[in-house]
């Protein structure tokens, strides 16, 4: 081998390490967006996307994070936290992750960002139903809601849950059991699906926020600037999971029986998310 053939990577390597350090590469904290299953996690992927525009951060991960496979059962809550560690500053993360303690120790050390996205839980049903049923064949609960008689039947289970014949999914209540945790952790920046789609400069100008508290300035944009490339970002019907991208829709489909079997099993669940003010809805 010649010398020119052993001289070239090194000078390759060299050369990406100083273009990365010009462009200021590494220098912005590690950013997770986070986000509750069926609750939007596609604008808040676009969205982080956007921060590439705005900030030197070289890409965001493909893959998202999870507590929970795909195909059913959980990760090791050591192998999630592992992940997540190994986001490095310069690089966006994103997932589905619960907030536990092993995950808790990387999330909220100092010098990182995190987004958290929730959503009403009755539209967040309605998503789950229809993504369940008609969108993803290898769901958990896709052949079981296949083989009931319609919608309405499906959305009973999704609210009450299910445990038998080796198919288990925990009721609403508990499904929001871990929304709260993150709601209770100051370093976390929770936002609403409802909020990025109807207060839209409001919520990006506060995740903008989010950033430079953790002591990083935007480098050659300004704050307007940043704003409307964030804003360009957000479009629901590129997401391949896009269905209707609206808010409110539970109220076309949530019969009376719906709504006091909700009322059961949820108590007072959407007044401690603020969705309602009391439970004569």
């Amino acid at each position: 081998m010649s010398l020119y053939h052993l001289v070239r990577p090194i000078a390759k390597y060299l050369q990406s390490a100083w273009r990365w350090k010009r462009l200021g590469f590494g220098e912005a904290p590690p950013i997770f967006g986070n986000a509750k299953p069926k609750s939007g996690s596609h604008l808040l992927t676009q969205i982080l996307n956007g921060f590439c525009q705005i900030a030197p951060y070289a890409y965001v991960q493909t893959e998202p994070i999870r507590t929970v496979k795909k195909e059913g059962g959980r990760w090791n809550p050591a192998q999630v936290a592992e992940s997540l560690q190994k986001i490095p500053a310069g690089v966006i993360g994103w997932g589905y992750v619960d907030a536990t303690p092993e995950n808790l120790q990387v999330l909220l050390a100092p010098g990182r960002v995190n987004y958290f996205l929730y959503r009403d839980p009755r539209d967040m049903l309605i998503s789950h139903v229809f993504y369940a049923t008609d969108m993803h064949e290898g769901h958990g609960m896709h052949e079981y809601y296949q083989a009931l008689s319609d919608f309405n039947e499906r959305l009973k289970v999704a609210i009450t849950g299910i445990d038998r014949d080796g198919l288990y999914m925990v009721d609403v209540k508990k499904r929001y059991e871990g929304v709260f945790e993150w709601l209770e952790k100051p370093q976390v920046h929770c936002l609403r699906f409802e909020d990025l789609l109807h207060k839209q400069t409001e919520s990006l100008s506060a995740m903008l926020g989010r950033l430079e508290e953790s002591g990083y300035s935007l480098p050659h944009k300004s704050r307007a600037q940043a704003l409307q490339i964030l804003t360009e970002t957000v479009q629901p019907k590129r997401s391949k999971t896009f269905r209707s991208g609206k808010t409110g829709e539970w109220k076309k489909y949530f019969q009376p029986e719906h709504k006091a079997l909700f009322k059961e099993m949820a108590g007072d669940l959407l007044i401690r998310l603020g969705y309602e003010e009391n439970n004569d809805w």
